[in-house]
């Protein structure tokens, strides 16, 4: 089998039919995004994942977005994950504890992710908690200083437990109040306030394996949303901030994402504008683009997203610390839903 694709997909049941199981194999893809729809179980999610694993060599990257509190897609036999703005809460008044948290919540996610055969959660959140809606308590605190010490520390514990980050939504979703899932969204302020949003992406740059682009448009810099605009891809993320890394889209199902038009125009501008790879989570999408002349991503880049468990979850839960870990936060996610 060929290199894998830039195309990261989504698709129905929690087994593979065989027409999935061709759309898997298909040279555009290069990856699957897992949702609630595809979990009912953490043993029918380790086959699944074994299922797909099986299907290619290289294997296809197996993702999700388990970020916690609202945006935690497996759940049952999952630790429940407190919302990240508690991070931010904290932080105000207990820095150190806080810090000590966000290890832990990040340490513990990509640990129970990795040890059912996946590869990588779309994390962390990255944007400022401000009037957005759709980011709301997803976002770790509204002071970039606050979010760039959090994200650190929540970056440190997934990289220890084997898995690699994914700063999003850059430059920044937490300071518009439009949900781009729903509609087209700009952000009207000066390129002196954007920077603002942009400062924990540009300062933990260096520690990012992936960065998602934002469906917002942000005039100051350029009249395109960020995931189709050279401008904050290759000059801003790459050249100003040197970001190494790969550059993802966000769901190009997003209403934000309509204004470049037809689902396979979305796909041609996002990558002409940098994006490595591109996220089609609606099934009934990606027969849709299966046929185009896409890009490959860097083989060797791709390879480095693979998940790399450093001890297997039930070595870590002989841990008393990591038990502790475990209870703290399920703890704290009762107190915080």
């Amino acid at each position: 089998m060929n290199a894998l694709g830039p195309l990261i997909v989504g698709f129905e049941g929690m087994s593979l039919t065989p027409s999935v199981k061709q759309t898997l194999r298909h040279p555009s893809v290069g990856g699957v995004i897992l949702f609630a729809r595809n979990f009912e179980s953490p043993e029918q999610l380790h086959a699944l994942c074994q299922e797909i694993k099986a299907l290619r060599s290289p294997e296809l990257l197996i993702s999700v977005d388990q970020e916690g509190g609202r945006v935690q897609r497996f759940k049952a036999g999952f630790t429940p994950l407190p919302p990240l703005s508690l991070l931010g809460r904290w932080h105000d008044s207990h820095p150190d504890r806080a810090l000590d948290l966000a290890y832990r919540h990040g340490r513990v996610m990509a640990a129970e992710v990795l040890a059912h055969g996946l590869d990588l959660s779309w994390a962390p959140v990255l944007d400022l908690h401000g009037i957005s809606g759709v980011i709301g308590n997803r976002a770790m605190a509204s002071s970039a200083e606050a979010v760039v010490a959090l994200g650190r520390y929540y970056i440190a514990g997934m990289r220890d437990a084997g898995m690699v980050a994914c700063g999003k939504h850059y430059p920044g979703h937490g300071s518009v109040e439009a949900d781009t899932h729903l509609e087209g969204v700009v952000d009207p302020r000066p390129l002196a306030e954007l920077a603002h949003d942009e400062a924990p992406f540009r300062a933990l740059a260096g520690e990012l394996s992936l960065v998602m682009m934002a469906h917002v448009v942000y005039p100051a810099v350029c009249e395109k949303p960020a995931g189709f605009s050279k401008t904050w891809i290759n000059q801003r993320l790459r050249q100003d901030i040197g970001f190494k890394g790969l550059v993802v889209s966000d769901d190009l199902d997003m209403v934000g994402a309509h204004g470049a038009g037809p689902l396979p125009n979305r796909l041609q501008t996002a990558f002409e504008a940098g994006c490595d790879l591109v996220l089609v989570c609606q099934p009934e999408s990606v027969e849709a683009v299966l046929g185009g002349d896409w890009p490959a991503p860097d083989p060797a880049a791709m390879a480095s997203l693979t998940g790399r468990p450093m001890l297997s979850l039930e070595e870590q839960l002989q841990v008393s610390e990591f038990r502790f870990w475990r209870q703290s936060l399920a703890q704290l996610a009762q107190e915080h839903t």
